[in-house]
C-alpha cells in the first residue's frame, strides 16, 4: 500500500471514531501527556472531532489534571488502536475555550457533565499532529506532517 493510501486509511479510521452517539470504546483514544514530575501519563478520552491524522479534539473540564499538565507542557501523543491497526500521533495540544470551538465540539449527550456550551468548566483540547507512526492494513509507515 502506498504512503498516501496508508495515511488516508488511518484518517478514515480516526474520523469514523468521532461519534459520541452509540458510546462504547470505539470512539476513544489514549492521550499521553507529561505530568508535573516529568513522567508520561496516559488517559482515555472520547474523540470529539478530527481531520484525519492532522488534528483531533477532545472535550474536558478546565479543572482536570490533563488541563493542568498541558499548561506546563503542551507536548503530547495520541494512540488509536485495535487488533487490526495502531495509529500513534505525536505533536502538541492546546486548550481552547472560545465559544465557536465549544459549540463546534458540543454533543447533547454531554449535558450530564456540563450545563451547556457556556459552562465555565467546559473546554476543548485540540491535538495537532507533527509526526506519526502508522500500522494499517498490515503496512507500516512513519513520517512528519
Amino acid at each position: 500500500m502506498e504512503q498516501e493510501k496508508i495515511i488516508a486509511k488511518a484518517g478514515e479510521i480516526i474520523n469514523a471514531k468521532t461519534d459520541y452517539i452509540g458510546g462504547g470504546m470505539e470512539g476513544y483514544a489514549t492521550l499521553a501527556l507529561i505530568d508535573e514530575n516529568g513522567y508520561p501519563t496516559a488517559s482515555t478520552l472520547t474523540i470529539a472531532k478530527a481531520d484525519g491524522i492532522k488534528w483531533l479534539t477532545f472535550n474536558t473540564s478546565l479543572s482536570r489534571d490533563s488541563v493542568k499538565r498541558i499548561k506546563k507542557c503542551n507536548r503530547a501523543s495520541v494512540c488509536v488502536n485495535s487488533s487490526e491497526f495502531n495509529i500513534t500521533l505525536v505533536g502538541t495540544i492546546e486548550i481552547l475555550t472560545d465559544l465557536k470551538t465549544r459549540k463546534d465540539n458540543w454533543f447533547s449527550v454531554m449535558e450530564h457533565q456540563w450545563s451547556g456550551v457556556d459552562d465555565p468548566e467546559y473546554c476543548v483540547l485540540r491535538f495537532n499532529t507533527e509526526r506519526y507512526s502508522l500500522f494499517v492494513g498490515y503496512e507500516e509507515l512513519k513520517g512528519n506532517l
